[in-house]
């Protein structure tokens, strides 16, 4: 072949490759798929895309739904990651409405008399809540990327938030656990104690106060919440409770579009959740770790061994390097580099645990367990992976009177005091540390994996335990599970300190616990006091559908541990 012909075949070999790709992405689902933690948010993304919408129209009704269902995990009080994919364009965008500090919650703010750090103060009621971001985001996808007008794809909350919806177990039980905090403050008072005592499962919930919150917002967009009427309440009820937030914070409150993290693992391309997210980056590091492998055929002793170090790794990172990216130089290129993951994985013995001090450092920050996640695809091929949050169990426990808006606490979420415990026993340093508009460390992966044959949408709740329980969702997709197998996987966790391997009731054999131990891994089971240090019976709630191009066919999975959780598959007329 001369050089004339061998350069002409240089330039056509990409574009061929080119053109199978846009003709894969060309495929169309055969309808559209929904899975969320709750049955009725899940219904009113079903009916949204009935009535036109698309997945992003379907997002904002799904999300804001489970703002009214779920206050116990999220709400417009809070703050979430929209992982958006348009399918005509090929486009992948990540809006970042994650919280940002307000101006006068300093670090000094957060401590006692001692010089010790207020756990109440940074937990509960006005000092708790960051400057909320998802009314901001709701607004923002509708705008940019939905079809529908936000009165319509916000009719569906604003309905239930009036009418009411029965409450079920874990609401119940959340709020019996916090109810020394939430009967703190008349809003919440109001709101909670409406008919005269504490929230009962099967009785119906109604919020007439949040449902006009949401008409406002549905009706004036961003000026709906962030200024007006909604917005002077919220001052004015975080400031009566001793608090300060001020109008300017308010309406200069924004929404960030970044580009997503990319990276590729064992013929997968995955997308997913760049800084101010620690996701994507620790989910980059592990899977690179363990390319080589090849897991699916190791005894499953072995295998665990391996994921775990490969968590160890990437959480030991998650530690010093990672923080918002408008204020902190983080060095992405690097920790996401094949390269620096050869090197980390040439440290891990192979019958052996790495005892975490020996990984120079100080223990990992943590987010909190209670959050929520759902997936979308559409029959057009756009998808939606959204994780929402308010941090711990009904945020702060403060709703301004008259707006019915629960505030977040994830302020506990920034390193308030260098180096000593957040609620979960865990520090953080400079890098987290809060500052004005700064946005606050945070574990959500909302993400998208695909090949030729499947393209996946997953994400999860649990704290930094959604780094892991993805990335064992992930490894469940690429050995060929379906949608509610993956949701349902047995899941556990290691997160580099403390130096302890956590596993839900069940998910390892009794035999392969023996061997990690064996190996010098400290395991927790459920049931067992293992060093004073208890694990859950489950965890997580994970909602992920698939489109598998190959068979175009739909699944969708919402987490068997949660009882009012739904997935839905629609098919197209």
């Amino acid at each position: 072949m001369n050089r004339f012909a061998i350069f002409v075949l240089a330039l056509l070999l990409p574009v061929s490759a080119f053109a199978q790709s846009a003709a894969a992405d060309a495929r169309k689902p055969p309808g559209a798929a929904v899975a969320s933690a709750h049955s009725l948010a899940t219904e009113a993304g079903i009916q949204t895309l009935k009535q036109g919408g698309n997945a992003f129209d379907a997002a904002v009704a799904v999300s804001s739904v489970l703002s009214v269902v779920e206050p116990i995990s999220s709400g417009l009080g809070g703050g979430g990651f929209f992982l958006l994919h348009d399918a005509r364009t090929g486009k992948d965008v990540f809006v970042d409405a994650r919280e940002t500090a307000p101006a006068a919650a300093t670090p000094d703010k957060y401590l006692d008399k001692t010089g010790g750090l207020d756990r109440d103060r940074a937990e509960n009621g006005p000092w708790a809540a960051g400057i909320p971001g998802l009314p901001a985001a709701l607004v923002h996808v509708a705008e940019q990327y939905g079809r529908l007008p936000l009165k319509q794809t916000l009719a569906p909350a604003i309905r239930i938030a009036r009418d009411g919806f029965p409450v079920y177990g874990r609401f119940a039980r959340g709020y019996a656990e916090r109810s020394e905090v939430m009967q703190r403050y008349p809003g919440t008072r109001e709101v909670f104690l409406r008919n005269g005592h504490a929230p009962k499962e099967g009785e119906l919930f109604k919020q007439p106060e949040l449902a006009r919150t949401l008409e406002l917002l549905a009706a004036k967009g961003f000026d709906g919440f962030y200024r007006g009427d909604t917005a002077k309440k919220l001052i004015a009820g975080v400031n009566k409770a001793g608090g300060h937030w001020t109008a300017d914070e308010l309406a200069g409150y924004r929404v960030k579009e970044r580009e997503p993290l990319r990276f590729e693992y064992d013929g997968w391309d995955i997308v997913t959740a760049p800084p101010p997210s620690s996701g994507g980056i620790a989910l980059a590091e592990m899977l690179q770790i363990l390319e080589p492998w090849d897991l699916a055929r190791l005894p499953q002793a072995e295998r665990v061994h391996l994921v775990v170090e490969a968590m160890r790794r990437a959480f030991r990172d998650r530690t010093f390097y990672l923080g918002d990216p408008d204020f902190v130089k983080i060095p992405v290129k690097t920790l996401m580099d094949p390269d620096y993951a050869a090197g980390l994985r040439a440290t891990i013995h192979p019958d052996k645990a790495t005892p975490s001090d020996l990984l120079s450092g100080e223990p990992t920050p943590l987010e909190d367990e209670e959050t929520t996640h759902f997936s979308i695809i559409d029959a057009e091929g756009n998808r939606a992976a959204v994780t929402q949050t308010v941090n711990l169990l009904f945020g702060s426990g403060l709703i301004p009177s008259g707006t019915g808006v629960l505030l977040n606490n994830e302020m506990d979420d920034f390193a308030l005091k260098p180096g000593t415990p957040n609620a979960f026993g865990v520090m953080g340093y400079e890098a987290n540390a809060p500052k004005p508009g700064k946005r606050m460390l945070s574990s959500m992966t909302p993400t998208f994996m695909s090949n030729a044959d499947k393209v996946a949408v997953i994400g999860t709740p649990g704290g930094t335990r959604i780094i892991t329980m993805v990335l064992l969702g992930m490894l469940g997709y690429a050995d060929g599970l379906d949608a509610p197998q993956v949701a349902a996987l047995k899941r556990y966790h290691h997160q580099w300190w403390p130096d302890v391997v956590d596993t839900e009731r069940d998910a390892l054999p009794a035999d392969v616990v023996a061997a990690l131990r064996a190996m010098g891994h400290v395991v927790t089971v459920p049931g067992e006091d293992n060093q004073g240090r208890r694990s859950s019976d489950a965890w997580g709630n994970m909602n992920t559908v698939l489109w598998d191009r190959r068979g175009n066919s739909l699944s969708a999975g919402s987490d068997p541990r949660n009882g009012v959780g739904k997935a839905e598959v629609l098919a197209s007329p």
